[in-house]
């Protein structure tokens, strides 16, 4: 008798040991993904803070391209008011908002003062290398979301999961079709 009552607590605990490293490993995946999201959101702050100052700069050259200056500025007010919204929704307004971008600096293009302008090429490329850090924390992000997801799919931590209200997380993705493209170069 004395065997049995020690098998039985020795399974227990060992349940016990395995539900609770399975819990904190969903701890972590969890905190890593919000921890990626507030990179992600430190990015697009940068991003927000920088394109009314390029938006400006571009103006003064290029007066008559108003329809763009208002796209971009639409596009950025759109963004900044939907910080809340989920992973989904947020890449396809910040989608949005860098085709946006794309466009002003495609109007740049066409006047070679602006071009030549010290302001607008340090704007410019802080922009691209605010861009570049969006989308290495676009990418781990969405590393911490499978590493979540798996964790949250797999079995045993899967049980563990939904019993403690785990939930499986949102990829940021793009939406718009022309990211998706790959860019044409012509000589």
């Amino acid at each position: 008798m004395d065997l049995w009552i020690w098998i039985v607590i020795g399974v227990v605990v060992i349940l016990a040991i395995s539900f609770i490293s399975t819990y904190n490993g969903l701890v972590r995946a969890r905190n890593q993904v919000k921890n990626a999201w507030a990179q992600i959101d430190v990015q697009l702050k940068r991003r927000y803070d920088l394109v009314p100052n390029l938006v400006e700069t571009v103006k003064g050259y290029a007066r008559h391209e108003r329809e763009t200056f208002e796209m971009v500025t639409k596009a950025r007010n759109l963004a900044q008011q939907l910080t809340s919204a989920g992973a989904g929704e947020r890449g396809r307004v910040e989608s949005e908002l860098s085709s946006a971008l794309g466009r002003l600096l495609a109007v740049a293009e066409n006047y070679p003062e602006l071009k030549a302008n010290q302001n607008f090429l340090a704007l410019q490329e802080e922009l691209t290398s605010t861009e570049n850090k969006i989308s290495f924390a676009r990418q781990y992000y969405n590393d911490a979301v499978l590493r979540l997801n798996n964790r949250t799919q797999e079995f045993p931590s899967n049980i563990v999961a939904s019993m403690t209200g785990f939930k499986a997380a949102e990829y940021f993705e793009t939406t718009l079709e022309a990211e998706r493209q790959a860019p044409r170069v012509s000589f």
